[in-house]
Formats: C-alpha cells, sequence, structure tokens
C-alpha cells in the first residue's frame, strides 16, 4: 500500500482525478507554486521555532526540516531551469487561507500550538497525496521519478508534526484536533474547483 493512501493519511476526500490532468499539462506553473510551496513550509518551520523557542524538543526536529525543505525548493528549481522554465510570482494559496481561517480563536496560548501542528500535518499530508497521483499519472518517468521522492518525504513530515503533538498533549486531544481538521479540510476541499497550476 502506497504511502500516501488516504486510509493512512486519514484525508475524508480524495482529490478530483481532474487535478492531475491538468496539473499535466501545466507543468510550468505547477513546478512554480511547488517551488513557493516547498520556500512557504521552511518559513512555517522557522515560524514555530521562534514561537517557541523554550520547547527544545519541537526545536531539534524542526530545525532539519527547514534545512530540508528548502533543499526541496531548490530541487525543484534546478528542474524547472533544466526544463528552460522561469519561477513566475508566488501565487495567493486558497487552500490554507481557507484552513487558517477555521484556527480556533480565543483559546489559551497552550493550546494554540495544538492547531498549529495540525494545520502543519494536514498539509503535508494533501500534499503526500498530491506527489503519489502526479508520481502515478505523469506521462514522463523521470517526473514520476522525481515526485515519488517527494511523496515519501511528505508522509515523514506529516508524521512529524502528529508526533510532535503527541510529546506536548494526550493523545486524545490529538486524535480529537486531527479528526476536527479531517472534517474542516473536507468542506475547505469542497469549495475549491481543481486547478492544474496550483499543488492545493
Amino acid at each position: 500500500m502506497s504511502t500516501a493512501d488516504n486510509s493512512i493519511l486519514g484525508l475524508k476526500m480524495p482529490t478530483d482525478p481532474r487535478w492531475v490532468d491538468l496539473a499535466s499539462i501545466s507543468l510550468e506553473e505547477i513546478l512554480t507554486d511547488h517551488a513557493f510551496c516547498e520556500q512557504k513550509a521552511a518559513t512555517q518551520c522557522i515560524s514555530l521555532i521562534q514561537r517557541y523557542p523554550e520547547k527544545a524538543d519541537l526545536v531539534n526536529a524542526l530545525s532539519p526540516i527547514v534545512t530540508e525543505e528548502w533543499g526541496h525548493f531548490r530541487m525543484v528549481w534546478a528542474e524547472m531551469k533544466k526544463r528552460g522554465f522561469e519561477l513566475g510570482r508566488q501565487r495567493k494559496d486558497d487552500y490554507v487561507n481557507l484552513l487558517l481561517q477555521h484556527e480556533p480563536k480565543g483559546i489559551p496560548p497552550e493550546d494554540k500550538l495544538l492547531h498549529k501542528l495540525m494545520i502543519c500535518a494536514l498539509i503535508e499530508a494533501r500534499s503526500c497525496e498530491r506527489f503519489r497521483l502526479l508520481s502515478e499519472n505523469l506521462e514522463e518517468e523521470e517526473l514520476r521519478k522525481f515526485y515519488y521522492k517527494f511523496m515519501v518525504s511528505e508522509a515523514g513530515h506529516y508524521r512529524l508534526f502528529i508526533e510532535l503533538a503527541e510529546q506536548y498533549y494526550s493523545v486524545g486531544q490529538v486524535r480529537s484536533a486531527w479528526q476536527q481538521w479531517l472534517k474542516i479540510e473536507e468542506k475547505v476541499l469542497s469549495l475549491l474547483e481543481p486547478r492544474g497550476d496550483r499543488m492545493h
């Protein structure tokens, strides 16, 4: 079974099958968006380290992820240059922005980290699922292998964020919050049309 199988990731809604077809004919656009997603992932880890410097386990776990995510950006950029593509401008990520709108307000500061880790895990899980689709359905073998590597990496990151949450909160709290966020993500996806120029 694939490491990006929805039953393993827990995702409640599979990606619309039209997405991978649209992405395959918009390679420059999807690679540009992917490059910026990797930048944002590195930035998000830096933000968590800056916000919670007293949590040594979090700092230790996320420091190498910052380096890895930036390395992923460089890999995508190298692939783009090889193909004669330009990076283009960063685009608004409606998927992530809609998720962030559901971040609880007015909760104790010590509970905010749980939801931030759940959002990070969710984004990594969905990215993993999308990379699996690209690795299985793109016509070009080299690109299929390229995206298989990203799929495996994102699966590891998804698990890391869940495990970090379980270090600071009870298993029951984490499971409850994760199920809550899976339902939110299902609702968010139902609002978005599949776009071949976006990873999410």
